[in-house]
């Protein structure tokens, strides 16, 4: 695993007798080290005296092979899954990764006194992340999941940074298989948790979105006090079925808490937040009315957890979008979207209401999707014809190995001169450069969005570049 994943912050140190009793292993020899233990952590380039290093097998990948670097490096302890030729003290266990998620629950069971929320869903878990940080932040030391540390290694990771000072910690939990929710929102113990939406993000893992709803519904088996329904979600009566606690809070359109008078801005929006509690107008700074979604779903968990109205209004209003999330860029006479973080049919339909609000000629440039399985010829084909409708949009690039699937969705329709299809970045750049030509001196707007793994921002820089 080589991406950082360690915090700056200081943290709870372990002693040598937690360590062991959370992973349930045994020293080997009878090395058992003295002292304190700094930090435990899974990447290798990081490890230094004071540090329990823990070593992860991948597909890939088998971090027991570094161990003899980490050791060099004066990191005090190895965690393995089978004992190692190297001068270090190592502390085995049946299966690391297992360990890990161990001494996450460790951790998290060490903090009584944290409020826990975790959420779940296929689109806008990453931005009612945030919005629920800005809530609770403003009150009092708060852990949010960072970046996508949300499967099965990295929400451990994140409750391994958990100290006395966290009051609140807020939890995304992902899911690519059966089992995986169950699992991390075990780890969790969340008091208040739920699903935001069920879409159509990792079809291919699922075998269709039931399998996805019953996946994502996993989180309600380990709710301690409250649970949070999607009102208006096509699984809503699915959802409500999973439910186990007493209270439960829905949100969205025929739900407990809701937006009423919406007004959508090009790079803002306003509505007024309906809950018992009363009614209050909300300037939130994100655009789309996903977003008012998003922030009618994060102001539900955070009544759920006992913050009042002002707070919460005081929270989405100040709350920051993650990056590659609708970043807005202006540069040069142009406007910019960063939306490359990443992409499921859902969240690029919303885009595209988006960018049509946008100034100018409007040009939507869209990577592949992952994780749609036997799906992505016919997700894409739907998408292309989608985009290519939505009214105010001039031209969509579609880039990738699905975009010939686009563009035939697209050409199933009137518009379909709208779209214009290139298997990588290298052949999409000249088009765009082109259309810059072509339009000038007009105002124009681009939106760049795909799957993680197409980096459609390496596009959008290079435009940018061209300028």
């Amino acid at each position: 695993m080589h991406t950082s994943t360690t915090s700056t912050a200081a943290l709870e140190p372990w002693s040598i007798e937690q360590l062991q009793q959370a992973t349930q292993g045994y020293w080997l020899n009878d090395k058992k080290p003295a002292g304190q233990i700094k930090r435990i952590l899974t990447d290798s380039r990081d490890a230094e005296a004071g540090d329990a290093f823990l070593a992860l097998k991948g597909e890939r990948f088998d971090a027991h092979d570094f161990i003899a670097q980490v050791a060099a490096q004066g990191c005090d302890i190895a965690i393995v899954s089978r004992p190692v030729d190297a001068d270090i003290r190592q502390l085995v266990v049946e299966d690391t990764r297992l360990a890990l998620g161990l001494l996450g629950a460790y951790r998290r069971q060490q903090n009584p006194q944290l409020k826990v929320i975790a959420l779940t869903g296929s689109s806008g878990k990453t931005t009612t992340k945030e919005m629920l940080g800005s809530i609770l932040s403003r009150l009092a030391p708060t852990l949010v999941t960072r970046g996508n540390l949300n499967n099965d290694l990295g929400v451990p990771v994140m409750l391994l940074e958990l100290r006395p000072e966290h009051q609140y910690a807020v939890m995304e939990l992902g899911a690519s298989h059966q089992g995986e929710i169950d699992y991390t929102s075990k780890m969790v113990q969340p008091h208040v948790a739920g699903i935001i939406n069920i879409g159509t993000a990792h079809l291919g893992e699922f075998g269709g979105r039931d399998g996805i709803c019953r996946a994502k519904s996993e989180i309600y088996a380990h709710i301690s006090e409250t649970s949070i329904i999607p009102a208006a979600d096509d699984f809503a009566e699915t959802i409500r079925a999973a439910v186990k606690t007493e209270k439960n809070l829905s949100f969205g359109a025929g739900g407990e808490v809701y937006a009423s008078n919406v007004v959508l801005d090009a790079q803002s929006s306003s509505f007024t937040l309906n809950t018992a509690q009363g009614s209050k107008t909300v300037q939130l700074p994100f655009a789309g009315e996903h977003n008012v979604e998003n922030a009618t779903a994060a102001a539900a968990f955070a009544l759920a957890i006992g913050i009042n109205l002002d707070d919460i209004v005081a929270g989405l209003e100040q709350a920051v979008g993650a990056k590659g999330r609708l970043n807005f860029i202006p540069h040069k006479d142009y406007l910019f979207i960063d939306d490359t973080y990443n992409a499921n049919p859902g969240s690029m339909r919303a885009a595209a209401e988006v960018l049509a609000q946008q100034q100018g000629i409007r040009v939507m440039v869209t990577g592949d999707i992952g994780e749609l399985g036997s799906s992505a010829a016919i997700e894409h084909y739907k998408l292309g014809r989608d985009l290519v409708s939505v009214k105010g949009i001039n031209f969509v690039v579609a880039v990738g190995e699905f975009a010939p699937a686009a563009q035939e969705g697209a050409r199933s329709t009137q518009y379909g001169k709208k779209m214009q299809a290139f298997l990588n970045q290298e052949q999409a750049l000249p088009f765009l450069i082109r259309l810059i030509e072509t339009h000038q001196p007009q105002p124009m707007s681009f939106l760049f969005k795909g799957s993680r793994f197409t980096h459609m921002e390496t596009l959008m820089a290079a435009l940018m570049e061209k300028l």
